[in-house]
């Protein structure tokens, strides 16, 4: 199959999957049994008949829900995600700002992860049932199954509060001013400005985070790259491999690494987009202000404006990262290309 052809046919699918997803998050945030008018206006105006129509009219909350929706549906064609009702600000640049922090977390994590997990599932399938595995698979289950705000804390409080050999919650310390915006990333932005001191402290600040949230993708990534290559390394062209004398790398790294990657390639992709939409308690316990702490104050304060459209990002996100994953599937896969 051409590689046009197969890009337009999973392109197509995004459409319909984002429009759905819309459709969906709209309603299910207008079902909840709560009302906007008690968590943002005041106790003093709450028995205010003219001030709460005054709201309702402000917000379109005296529409009925299906009119609503198409006009929040003709206003994101537009790229308007509405105004916010807790900041006052449209939301997508509410979004703008507090994306960057949460994508400079997420791809630091997930870097981690990918490092760390692919390189012990690796050495989990090459020494299978050895003590390298018992060990790799005990620790990959302890990743999986510990909480990560559990995780956080303890982390923050040794390494932080009794090592001192990390720097504390937040992107920066309160003596430095951030660096010129140009992506949103500190660490970045830091290096393309020249401030390597900001840059160090920018550092300093990201490492525990993203090493809290990829320790729990690791241990995913680790037993997937296990079984995946496991089931690799028992085929018939493996052997073959090896009959012909190659050595053990370059069976492993050459022949049977890149037929293991595609289901690890999936994991990666969902891990990353899981990140990406906001890991709430990790940002929270960090003071980092990302994606998850906005989507957490917007909830509790019934801003539907801004759950709508973090909603509607976090959709884009995954179909994004999973489109993503279905072009790497063209060409890590080649019965895809011959199909």
């Amino acid at each position: 199959m051409p590689f046009y052809l197969y890009f337009l046919r999973r392109l197509l699918f995004v459409i319909p999957t984002l429009i759905g997803i819309t459709a969906a998050a709209f309603f299910i945030a207008n079902a909840i049994p709560s009302d906007p008018i008690n968590t943002n206006l005041p106790q003093s105006a709450l028995n205010n008949p003219e001030m709460i129509a005054a709201f309702r009219e402000r917000w379109g909350l005296d529409k009925p829900p299906v009119e609503r929706y198409f006009t929040y549906l003709s206003n994101l064609v537009q790229g308007d995600l509405g105004t916010s009702i807790k900041t006052h600000k449209p939301v997508a640049d509410d979004i703008r700002r507090f994306l960057p922090a949460t994508a400079e977390l997420a791809t630091y994590g997930t870097l981690f992860g990918i490092a760390i997990g692919v390189g012990f599932g690796i050495i989990s399938a090459v020494w299978r049932n050895s003590f390298p595995d018992y060990l790799v698979r005990i620790l990959s289950l302890i990743g999986v199954s510990f909480p990560v705000f559990l995780l956080a804390l303890l982390a923050l409080q040794v390494f932080y509060v009794n090592l001192g050999i990390t720097a504390g919650p937040g992107r920066l310390g309160v003596k430095l001013d951030d660096p010129p915006a140009v992506t949103g990333w500190f660490t970045v932005d830091a290096l393309l400005a020249g401030q390597f001191s900001v840059l160090g402290d920018a550092l300093s600040h990201i490492i525990l985070p993203s090493i809290i949230l990829g320790l729990y993708s690791s241990g995913i990534i680790a037993r997937i790259t296990r079984s995946s290559l496991l089931e690799v390394l028992g085929a018939d062209y493996i052997r073959t491999a090896r009959a012909k004398g190659l050595s053990e790398r370059l069976v492993v790294g050459r022949h049977a690494l890149r037929n293991a990657l595609i289901p690890v390639v999936t994991v990666i992709g969902l891990s990353y987009g899981n990140l990406l939409s906001g890991a709430v308690l990790t940002e929270s316990i960090f003071a980092w202000p990302g994606i998850g702490r906005y989507m957490f104050r917007a909830s509790t304060s019934q801003d539907f404006p801004a759950i709508m459209g973090v909603s509607i990002l976090i959709a884009a996100i995954y179909v994004g990262v999973n489109f993503i994953v279905d072009i790497l599937y063209y060409f890590l896969d080649p019965r895809i290309r011959l199909a």
